[in-house]
């Protein structure tokens, strides 16, 4: 009678730490489980370097979402940006994207001033003011070869 009791508890522990693993999986992974609770939004830059799938799209200094993927428009030489925004999150037309990154080398994030002047975005629809990320490399080799004023001596 005791090895099936203890064989029981064994069971449980085993089916709720499997439990807890999909949990964490979900969680962590950030994977939609039950229904999608986010929209899509797409934003049109000059050059992404540095940005990467599953990095974070801010407002106001909070997550609001993820960097979703990226397709390149070669009629109008951009990239376009897939972002899967959370709902709830109201994000005016003429709202402005910008890429940023976190500290002097960290990872690059996507920032996004609201707006809040015009109508609401929805489902598929695209920002079309924004601001590629500045590139580091180039303002050092500005400055040290001495062309930051952009005149030649």
């Amino acid at each position: 009678m005791k090895k099936y009791t203890q064989e029981t508890v064994v069971g449980i522990f085993v089916v709720v730490g499997l439990f807890a693993i999909a949990y964490m999986t979900v969680k962590l992974g950030n994977v939609g489980f039950l229904g999608e609770n986010s929209y899509s939004l797409y934003a049109k830059f000059s050059t992404v370097t540095g940005l990467r799938t599953g990095n974070p799209v801010n407002m106001l200094g909070l997550e609001i979402g993820r960097v979703e993927s990226f397709k390149m428009d070669q009629d109008n030489q951009v990239a376009v940006v897939e972002l899967k925004i959370n709902n709830g999150i109201k994000i005016y037309d003429d709202a402005i994207a910008s890429i940023k990154t976190e500290g002097l080398i960290g990872d690059k994030f996507i920032s996004i001033d609201a707006g809040g002047s015009g109508d609401l975005l929805k489902n598929g629809d695209i920002i079309t003011d924004t601001e590629s990320p500045t590139d580091i490399m180039d303002l050092v080799s500005k400055y040290a070869f001495g062309d930051v004023g952009g005149e030649k001596k």
